[in-house]
C-alpha cells in the first residue's frame, strides 16, 4: 500500500509539472515530417446526460450546434491533407459519437474517402444501439464498437444519473446480447471504484460480462478531475482510491480464464483495437472541440469553446489553443508509460527511435519498478508482472486525471475567451 500511494505522489506530480502548456506558442499544426504510423482521433462533444465523473469536453445535445458542428469537422479533417498527413486508423469518441448518426456517417465516409484507414472504432451508449445504428455502423466500415456501460446494478445505475436514460442492467444486457457478434470487437467499457460499489456489485457485474462473452471488456478506475471532484463527492460520494486494489485484483482474476489482458486494464478475447490507442499508435492528431493531439513531440490541445471552434475552422485556422513541445526524456517517459501500460516495453526499439542511450534516461524508472517487483526483464524486453499491471494502472490513472485537470484548464480559457467576444 505504501509503494502504491509513493507511485500515486511522484506519478502526480510528474504529470502535474508535464501538463504545463504554452498559450503564447505558434498554434500551428507542423507539416507532416515522419513515417510514424498515426491515428487520426475525432471528438464529439454532444450527449442526452452530463456524467458526474467524466470530464471530457460535453455539453448537452444541441442540434442547431451540433449540425454545423459536424461540417466544421468535415473541413477540419480535410485540412490535415492539405499538410501532408494520413492515418492507419479512426477513433471517435465523445461525448456521444452516435448521436446524429447521419452527420456520423458522413464524417467517417469522408475520411476513409480521404485517408488509408485501415480500421474504425466508434464509441456509444446502449440506448444507441438500436437496428438502424448498427445498420449504419457496420455499412460505413465500423470495425469495433465500444459500448459505456460502466456498471449493471441498477441502484449504482441511479446513483450516476444513466439509468433513467440508458436503461436498467438486464435492458443493458439484452442490448449486447443482440449485438454480439455484429461487428469485429464489441468493447464494454466498465468502471471499479465507484464510492457506492461494493465488492458484491462488482461480482455481479462480472458475472453478467462473463456470461455475455462480449469480445473486450475495458476496466477503468474511476478517475476523476479536481474540479469534478466536487461534484461526485456531492452526488456520488467521495472517491477513495485505497479501494482499487483489491477491485483490481478481483477483476483479473474472474476474467483470466475468458480474456487475456491487452494493457493493464483492457481484457480481450481475440486480436482487436483497443481504447487505449496510444499503446498501439505513438503519435495521434486531435481533431474536434476539446481534442488532444500528439505530433513530433508536441503536445496540443483544441478549443473547448465550440461555437469558437466552429468560428475558427470557419476562417480556415487550425483551432488549437494551448501546446507544449516535449523534451527527449518527456517523449522518453511518455514511451515509458504508453509502452508498458501495453504489457512490454522493447528496449532495441527505444534505442532504434532516440539512440542508443535511451534506456540510460530511464535507468531510475527500471531499477525502481524491478525493485518493487513490478517489472522482469527478458533480453531486452521489460514486461509487467501482476503486481506491475496494478502499478500501471495507477500511473495511467494519475495521467488521465491530470489530463482531465488540464482539460478543466482549458474549459476555464473558452469561458474566458467566450465572455470576451
Amino acid at each position: 500500500m505504501l509503494i502504491e500511494k509513493f507511485i500515486a505522489h511522484i506519478a502526480r506530480k510528474k504529470n502535474a509539472a508535464y501538463l504545463q502548456f504554452s498559450p503564447r506558442v505558434s498554434h500551428t499544426i507542423p507539416r507532416k515530417r515522419s513515417d510514424t504510423p498515426l491515428l487520426l482521433y475525432v471528438h464529439v462533444p454532444f450527449c442526452e446526460e452530463l456524467c458526474p465523473y467524466c470530464s471530457f469536453n460535453r455539453v448537452v445535445f444541441d442540434e442547431a450546434l451540433a449540425r454545423p458542428y459536424f461540417e466544421a469537422l468535415r473541413k477540419e479533417v480535410l485540412m490535415y491533407k492539405d499538410l501532408g498527413y494520413d492515418f492507419g486508423a479512426l477513433y471517435v469518441g465523445g461525448g456521444t459519437p452516435t448521436i446524429l448518426i447521419d452527420e456520423l456517417a458522413n464524417t467517417v465516409e469522408l475520411i476513409k474517402k480521404t485517408y488509408r484507414i485501415m480500421e474504425v472504432s466508434v464509441e456509444t451508449n446502449p440506448n444507441h444501439l438500436t437496428d438502424a445504428n448498427i445498420g449504419i455502423l457496420k455499412e460505413i466500415g465500423v470495425n469495433r464498437l465500444s459500448v459505456g456501460v460502466q456498471t449493471f446494478d441498477d441502484g449504482l445505475l441511479k446513483t450516476i444519473g444513466r439509468y433513467h436514460k440508458y436503461g436498467s442492467g438486464e435492458e443493458i444486457a439484452e442490448r449486447l446480447r443482440s449485438t454480439q457478434g455484429k461487428f469485429n470487437t464489441l468493447n464494454a467499457d466498465m468502471i471499479f471504484n465507484f464510492p457506492t460499489q461494493t465488492m458484491a456489485i462488482l461480482e455481479e457485474d462480472l458475472s453478467r460480462l462473463t456470461g455475455l462473452k462480449v469480445d473486450q471488456i475495458t476496466y477503468y478506475p474511476l478517475m476523476v478531475s479536481d474540479y469534478t471532484k466536487g461534484v461526485m463527492s456531492e452526488k456520488v460520494g467521495a472517491v477513495k482510491y485505497g479501494r482499487g486494489r483489491e477491485f483490481y485484483m478481483r477483476i483479473t482474476d474472474r476474467l483470466a480464464s475468458l480474456y487475456d489482458p491487452t494493457t493493464a486494464w483492457c481484457f480481450s478475447r481475440a486480436d482487436g483495437m483497443i481504447d487505449e490507442y496510444v499503446v498501439n499508435y505513438e503519435e495521434y492528431a486531435g481533431l474536434g472541440s476539446g481534442s488532444i493531439g500528439y505530433i513530433g513531440g508536441n503536445v496540443y490541445a483544441n478549443t473547448f469553446d465550440i461555437v469558437d471552434y466552429v468560428r475558427r475552422i470557419g476562417r480556415g485556422e487550425f483551432p488549437v489553443v494551448a501546446k507544449r513541445e516535449c523534451s527527449i526524456k518527456e517523449r522518453l517517459l511518455y514511451d515509458f508509460l504508453m509502452k508498458l501500460f501495453g504489457l512490454h516495453l522493447d528496449l532495441t526499439e527505444l534505442g532504434r527511435k532516440y539512440g542508443e542511450e535511451a534506456d540510460e534516461y530511464l535507468r531510475w524508472e527500471i531499477a525502481f519498478f524491478k525493485a518493487v517487483g513490478g517489472l522482469e526483464q527478458r533480453e531486452h524486453i521489460l514486461s509487467l508482472t501482476k503486481k506491475g499491471q496494478y502499478y500501471w494502472v495507477i500511473m495511467m490513472r494519475e495521467f488521465f486525471i491530470g489530463v482531465n485537470n488540464f482539460r478543466d484548464y482549458c474549459r476555464e480559457i473558452a469561458q474566458l475567451s467566450s465572455h470576451s467576444h
